[in-house]
């Protein structure tokens, strides 16, 4: 950091010698890793592009149309360039898909059907997933309401998948078996792409007909490889995560099989019309152009959450994965012990913010989470976690999830600034 950013640094922002220090000094650590990271980046960057011209995505694909959106021309080109950039065979890319949460919930309530039984060999899945799988709050219109039985099967204490015990669970009625790539409010490390691929290749050697579905929330572009090209017939994501850029203002993606695709399509709208119908709502250039600045934007991220997790490292806390480990998702977990600290840090990351800097976050109980949730996000779009934020559950061990940055230098600012919020509240 030059000496001209730090005088601003300590002048506008008040940030201490002490804070700065440290983070210069974790930096010089982690920075002989990024080139492995750029590495990744410009083959994802080069892939997305090669998608885009094979599509010929021209001018006439950012506009759109009204009614039923037969002729609307951002649709069929969204799905083309999404499944060559994921290599399957069909996609379904929608700005009325809300969240990641939904496009796993259209991924599974449209494939699975009463008798199914659904196992998710990650352990419990991301707490918003309770509910559409009927773990809490009967009587919405679960999975558990339609008859789908559910099996959890946990990670072995060193975090990988436990065959043994997904071989005993999977039975003759088993029609999905899902895999949660990123790390959600656990503690572990994502599951790598050489992971999945294992896991797809065993589970396919007890009954080819099991569908293996992948939650690839936070882990689009951290490998040259996705899920969906690892043996997973669907994967399921936000675009106001890794794909979107930044830019998409609203969407998700279901991407895999043809015929599953067209079953998730149907449950979207409804059967007889699957995808035929829907608009783009005039999203398509936003969407495209989200898509193809992504491999850089989650560049930055990456190197930003390592450069946290080494901070963290040299003050003593436990963080999750270490510094120098290999990433499948952006997000980086500290284990701050205590409410204040987490209350500190989220409050810090949200004064790092473009947008809503002078807000204080406030714990609130957020619709789909069993405990009250802390959440720093000020971002360009709501609650895009692509763009820098932190979160995480009022609960003990009080873990702190920290993710995003539109540009490496915006993500380090958060690590800045939550540090210093704790400095200044004496916690560090």
């Amino acid at each position: 950091m030059g000496t001209c950013t730090e005088e601003f640094l300590k002048d506008r922002f008040h940030i201490s010698g002490r804070v700065l220090a440290l983070v210069a000094e974790a930096e010089a650590d982690v920075a002989p890793l990024f080139a492995g990271l750029d590495d990744v980046m410009a083959f994802n960057q080069y892939k997305v592009l090669a998608a885009f011209q094979k599509n010929r995505v021209n001018d006439s694909h950012f506009s759109w149309n009204t009614g039923y959106g037969y002729d609307d021309p951002g649709k069929k080109i969204l799905s083309g360039v999404y499944s060559d950039v994921f290599g399957t065979e069909a996609a379904l890319v929608r700005p009325i898909i809300v969240n990641g949460t939904h496009a796993i919930s259209l991924a599974l309530t449209g494939v699975l059907r009463p008798g199914d039984e659904l196992i998710y060999c990650t352990g419990s899945p991301y707490d918003t997933l309770h509910a559409v799988i009927g773990l809490r709050g009967e009587g919405m219109g679960s999975l558990a309401d339609f008859g789908v039985a559910y099996k959890q099967v946990e990670l072995t204490p060193d975090g990988h998948i436990d065959y043994a015990a997904l071989k005993t669970a999977v039975s003759p009625k088993t029609r999905m078996v899902c895999l949660q790539r990123a790390t959600g409010y656990g503690w572990r490390r994502a599951v790598m792409l050489e992971e999945i691929e294992e896991w797809a290749r065993f589970v396919k050697g007890m009954a080819p007909e099991i569908i293996c579905m992948v939650d690839n929330c936070y882990g689009e572009f951290l490998d040259v490889r996705e899920p969906s090209e690892a043996g997973a017939d669907l994967i399921a994501g936000s675009l106001i995560k890794n794909p979107g850029g930044g830019l998409a203002l609203a969407g998700g993606y279901v991407a895999g099989r043809a015929d599953l695709i067209e079953a998730v399509a149907c449950r979207m709208t409804c059967p007889g019309i699957g995808d035929e119908c829907g608009l783009t709502f005039g999203q398509t250039r936003a969407m495209l152009q989200g898509l193809f600045l992504a491999p850089k934007t989650v560049n930055g991220a990456v190197r930003g959450a390592m450069l946290c997790a080494r901070v963290f490292e040299r003050l003593g806390f436990e963080v999750c994965p270490a510094s120098h480990e290999q990433r499948s998702d952006i997000i980086e977990a500290v284990r701050l012990g205590s409410p204040e600290a987490l209350i500190a840090f989220c409050e810090g990351v949200q004064a790092a913010a473009p947008v809503d800097s002078y807000v204080r976050p406030e714990p609130w109980d957020m619709p789909g989470y069993a405990d009250p949730v802390i959440m720093a996000a000020g971002a360009f779009v709501q609650g895009s976690s692509i763009e820098l934020s932190a979160d995480g559950p009022l609960r003990p061990p009080y873990n702190v999830y920290f993710q995003g940055g539109l540009t490496y230098e915006h993500s380090k600012f958060g690590v800045i600034r939550a540090l210093q919020a704790m400095e200044d509240k004496g916690l560090v």
